[in-house]
């Protein structure tokens, strides 16, 4: 089901714990006074996949303990962005202070102590585990703690916060597609960053490459950067899958340019054309260097081509 609340502002304590429990598992949550006037805010959207959840609320100790677990089990990771203030967060033999400009990717069936003040403020990111483990089995092992003020973190909780931001405007399919972009890219940041490519992804991003060439070859100023760019990676990790692929971004173009510029020469509707023209219209520079990598790759010139397709 799919579904959000814009924001929901709260002025209980029991109807706060109620509404935290439902998105992120039954717990046992402590507050310094019950009794006390409470204002919290809860803001999510959910998914059969994913979901995202911002969470505003008072001075509280949460607990998620075997017993919870047992009764509640949820099969989720959960990647928790503090946008304000600052939290703890304990789970097997790691503790950290989270704060913004980091952030944490926890399992949440594992017993679990997440302790906040009132000031903080924080965007929660809701996956499947078993997608964590089939993308990275690093990301899905121990808890991670991730930087967030530069490079891909810097990307991942801008990718975060703008997801919920914008989430009332997506329709479900998209909001899941731009959900898998943003696993993937926690994945690799969990594994250290763009310098490795994890192996669970390689066969993703390669087809995701092989797909953006295949649709934009003929655009002139298609390069590496320009792929990178449009898919959400960096240049170097492009570099890396393509390269454990045996091939180039470089490579991948020319021949995509080359098959689209053989079936122009062969095609009826391109017959007014010259072949200059069909490859300009293709992306290459020059008449010249078009003739010579075509007769490269096909073993034939792009005049041959022409004329045995008439």
């Amino acid at each position: 089901m799919y579904s959000w609340s814009e924001s929901l502002t709260l002025t209980s304590a029991s109807d706060w714990d109620e509404l935290f429990t439902g998105l992120h598992g039954a717990s046992r949550i402590s507050v310094p006074d019950r009794e006390a006037p409470w204002s919290a805010r809860l803001e999510w959207q959910r998914s059969t996949a994913y979901g995202v959840a911002l969470c505003a609320g008072g001075r509280e100790v949460v607990r998620r303990e075997t017993r919870h677990i047992r009764s509640d089990p949820r099969g989720t990771y959960e990647l928790l962005v503090p946008l304000a203030g600052s939290a703890w967060v304990e789970q097997g033999p790691s503790a950290a202070e989270l704060r913004p400009g980091s952030m944490v990717l926890c399992d949440i069936d594992r017993p679990m102590r997440f302790a906040h003040d009132a000031d903080f403020l924080s965007v929660a990111f809701i996956v499947s585990g078993a997608d964590v483990a089939a993308r990275s089995p690093v990301a899905a092992g121990e808890p991670k703690l991730l930087g967030a003020e530069r490079g891909l973190g810097r990307i991942v909780r801008q990718l975060t916060t703008t997801l919920h931001e914008e989430r009332a405007q997506l329709s479900e399919s998209t909001f899941d597609l731009a959900c898998d972009r943003l696993l993937d890219l926690v994945c690799l940041a969990a594994e250290g960053g763009t310098d490795t490519a994890p192996a669970g992804q390689r066969a993703t991003v390669e087809a995701a490459v092989r797909r953006y060439v295949r649709r934009h070859a003929c655009e002139r100023d298609l390069d590496v950067a320009v792929i990178a760019t449009a898919l959400g990676w960096s240049v170097r990790y492009v570099q890396q899958v393509l390269q454990e692929a045996g091939t180039t971004a470089r490579d991948l173009i020319r021949r995509e340019r080359l098959n689209a510029a053989r079936a122009r020469l062969a095609g009826a509707g391109w017959a007014s054309y010259s072949i200059a023209q069909i490859a300009h219209s293709c992306g290459f520079g020059s008449h010249a260097s078009f003739t010579t990598a075509f007769r490269a790759e096909f073993g034939l010139t792009p005049s041959e081509a022409r004329r045995r397709s008439d």
